[in-house]
């Protein structure tokens, strides 16, 4: 995996694929909020941008083209980001647009899709908070792909399970969930660290380990 995200050549890429207003509108919507995120949070939580797509056309309810900033689908999980900045969003803003807005979403939500939306001061100042944030959300729909040689079936449940506790568990959880000894639990989240699929976070004074939560780089096996 690459360290820094070519996102002119991710947008590059979307860009020779379109045409029409598609394209137009990606070479016109994709503006320095849009590539911060992808710098800031999208790739250092997933790593690539595999099923993510550039200023996604959908309809809203009244037939009209509607673009969000991303759409990212893999398989049958339809995931819609958009990044608003404050001063925009408010100064752009009257009644009809907010109703607009509120319908939007809405609609979007009966036709299969999950819209977030994410403020650019957290894109830009608070990038690690939108990480968690992101992953907790796609901890819900998005179960990892792990080789079977790889993990036994203890250790597959496990993971399951820490996705399912949005990503961060105790030893005593696992213990508590799996009617494990103490020692048990603890020695299988060891294993899972040092196959890379979770990682230690540690209390104040740097030395007890408390807690264990999914390795960023699991991310880029999931589907």
């Amino acid at each position: 995996m690459n360290h820094k995200p070519n996102i002119e050549e991710f947008i590059q890429h979307h860009l020779d694929s379109r045409s029409g207003e598609r394209r137009g509108r990606l070479e016109r919507g994709h503006r320095h909020a849009e590539a911060l995120f992808l710098q800031n949070v999208w790739w250092p939580l997933r790593g690539d941008f595999c099923d993510l797509h550039p200023e996604y056309e959908v309809m809203d309810w009244r037939g009209r083209s509607y673009f969000a900033d991303f759409a990212f689908l893999p398989g049958t999980f339809r995931l819609l980001l958009e990044i608003k900045g404050y001063a925009a969003h408010v100064k752009d803003m009257d009644r009809q647009k907010y109703s607009n807005e509120l319908n939007r979403e809405t609609f979007l939500c009966a036709m299969g899709y999950q819209v977030i939306s994410f403020a650019y001061d957290d894109v830009e100042r608070r990038p690690e908070l939108c990480v968690t944030l992101l992953r907790m959300v796609l901890s819900r729909y998005i179960a990892p792909v792990v080789p079977v040689e790889k993990l036994l079936l203890v250790e597959r449940e496990i993971m399951r399970f820490v996705i399912r506790q949005a990503g961060t568990v105790r030893p005593q959880d696992v213990a508590e969930y799996f009617s494990l000894d103490p020692k048990t639990a603890r020695h299988m989240l060891y294993k899972l660290c040092e196959k890379g699929w979770l990682m230690p976070t540690k209390r104040g004074d740097g030395v007890r380990k408390v807690r264990y939560e999914l390795a960023c780089n699991v991310l880029s096996y999931w589907e």
